[in-house]
């Protein structure tokens, strides 16, 4: 099966590449060598080398070597690399073939029971990989490689397919503060971030997949390497002062052409806040305290380019708020020390603690704008519903749309191109508010975009007073916008 060093030649310009130059194969001696390399190519990957007739015959596995038999990994059988090839390890510069960092991720011994050209059974004895193993052919240079002795960890819990987030209530400043710890509010999207060996995958609150959109967070999966990881974080862009900007994170929330993206993504950078590690190797995290919690999420000191932990304060609540006013923030978060991760429930062990009111409204219909906005859109009217989708179908009784008045400031001219491009193909005929009438000029709309808004005060007819726009929101569904307050319905 082993192939000549002729094609590892082709592909390399060893002038270039510090990978050692091919040599004549050499006869076996009689003890097999293995060596699996981390590979951070284009895509991060595990490239396995087993010592055979003089060189190593090997393979690309993109999820890494399985640790239980349940799971089989796709195994991409490639050329053969010289023997010098199972000590190296360093950087091939960009421009050339594989350009990236490869390091040594297991090396070792194995026992080969089988080796055909369409299948090999062997036996690794490495320091991370031990046991026996099926690599077997399927099409071409297509394999796959399978673990025939028992888990390496029988207890290991399933990697989790989906998490809702946590949420938090609206309240005061709770009177017991040290019982809390308390961390700055980020100004951003609420996204579950799972890591597993060369597969990232992002989701927002409503579980939707939003990996694509943000491919400057591919690289944190590279930190991780062969481990698996949920973290639960904020999606932010920051300003020229490094503080959080929804505004300008508006101008990458929309995109969806990839060259777009990409484009947005030089001048306005995403960086993930990351507050909670949820799953890691095989355990999950979430019936553990907060404190416990953040301990194990800053032993992974998480910091780089586009990610950061950012640091809590147990205690002084009230002088962790007054800073976060200084510097023009929405506010903060004030987590219970001794609170579990409770996925898509609203209790009391998470409480946001806002300088402005602020909070998501359904656009159920818009009035068109005098002056210079004539002919387009002028204020958005808005509304929340009365109860959750959960309370209402247990309370057997349809959901209400309620008025809570029109928003007619905030609006850039970007945001009203927006605004009108999604606003028309939503468009009715009737009023989908209950109760309280809007104004009798408005165009109608499906209730489906949700709108930030920050406004000064509720009026006891419950509008919302001195309301300005903060931008749309994708990541919520409309639905389950409720008006916020302490005595807010659970999700």
């Amino acid at each position: 099966m082993a192939k000549k060093l002729s094609e590892y030649d082709e592909k390399r310009d060893f002038a270039q590449t510090p990978e050692p130059a091919g040599s004549e194969p050499r006869g076996d001696d009689g003890e097999y060598r293995f060596v699996i390399h981390e590979h951070s190519a284009r895509r991060l990957h595990w490239d396995l080398r087993l010592e055979r007739d003089g060189v190593l015959v090997s393979w690309a596995v993109p999820k890494g070597i399985p640790m239980d038999p349940k799971t089989n990994h796709l195994a991409v059988h490639t050329e053969d690399h010289p023997l010098e090839y199972i000590d190296f390890h360093g950087d091939i510069p960009k421009g050339n073939y594989g350009a990236g960092s490869m390091r040594i991720f297991d090396s070792g011994t194995y026992d080969a029971e089988k080796w055909r050209k369409d299948e090999v059974i062997l036996t690794f004895n490495g320091d991370k990989v031990r046991g026996r193993y099926a690599l077997f052919q399927t099409r071409g240079n297509d394999w796959m490689i399978h673990r025939m002795d028992p888990a390496v960890d029988p207890d290991r819990e399933p990697f989790p397919e989906q998490i809702v987030p946590m949420l938090a209530r609206v309240d005061e400043l709770p009177k017991n503060d040290d019982d809390y710890a308390f961390e700055i509010k980020w100004d951003g999207i609420r996204a579950i971030y799972y890591s597993q060996p060369g597969e990232p995958h992002i989701e927002s609150r409503n579980l939707k997949d939003i990996t694509s959109r943000w491919p400057e967070l591919r690289a944190l999966n590279r930190v991780f390497g062969s481990r698996d990881v949920v973290l639960d974080g904020e999606i932010t862009t920051l300003d020229e002062r490094g503080l959080p900007s929804f505004q300008r994170l508006q101008s990458r929330m929309h995109l969806a052409n990839d060259s777009a993206i990409r484009r947005r993504m030089k001048d306005t950078p995403a960086v993930y806040m990351i507050f909670d590690l949820l799953y890691l190797d095989g355990r999950s995290l979430m019936d553990l305290p907060y404190t416990e919690r953040r301990a194990k999420l800053e032993e992974l000191d998480l910091n780089g380019p586009n990610w950061k932990t950012p640091s809590y304060h147990v205690g002084d609540g009230a002088a962790m708020l007054a800073a976060s006013e200084q510097q023009g923030l929405e506010g903060i978060v004030a987590k219970r020390l001794d609170c579990p991760y409770t996925p898509g429930r609203r209790g009391g062990g998470w409480i946001k603690v806002k300088n402005h009111l602020r909070q998501e409204l359904v656009v159920g219909g818009w009035l068109a704008g005098e002056g210079n906005r004539s002919g387009r859109l002028g204020a958005l009217v808005v509304g929340h519903y009365d109860t959750t989708p959960t309370e209402a179908a247990r309370r057997g009784e349809p959901q209400k749309l309620l008025y809570a008045g029109r928003v007619g400031t905030g609006f850039t001219e970007a945001t009203l191109e927006l605004l009108q491009r999604e606003l028309e193909p939503l468009a009715r005929d009737d009023s989908p508010f209950d109760g309280r009438k809007p104004p009798k000029e408005t165009h109608f709309v499906e209730p489906r975009l949700v709108a930030e808004v920050e406004f000064s005060e509720w009026t006891t007819s419950g509008t919302i007073r001195q309301p300005s726009f903060k931008g749309l929101r994708e990541d919520k569904d409309a639905n389950t916008v409720v008006r916020e307050g302490p005595d807010q319905p659970e999700q």
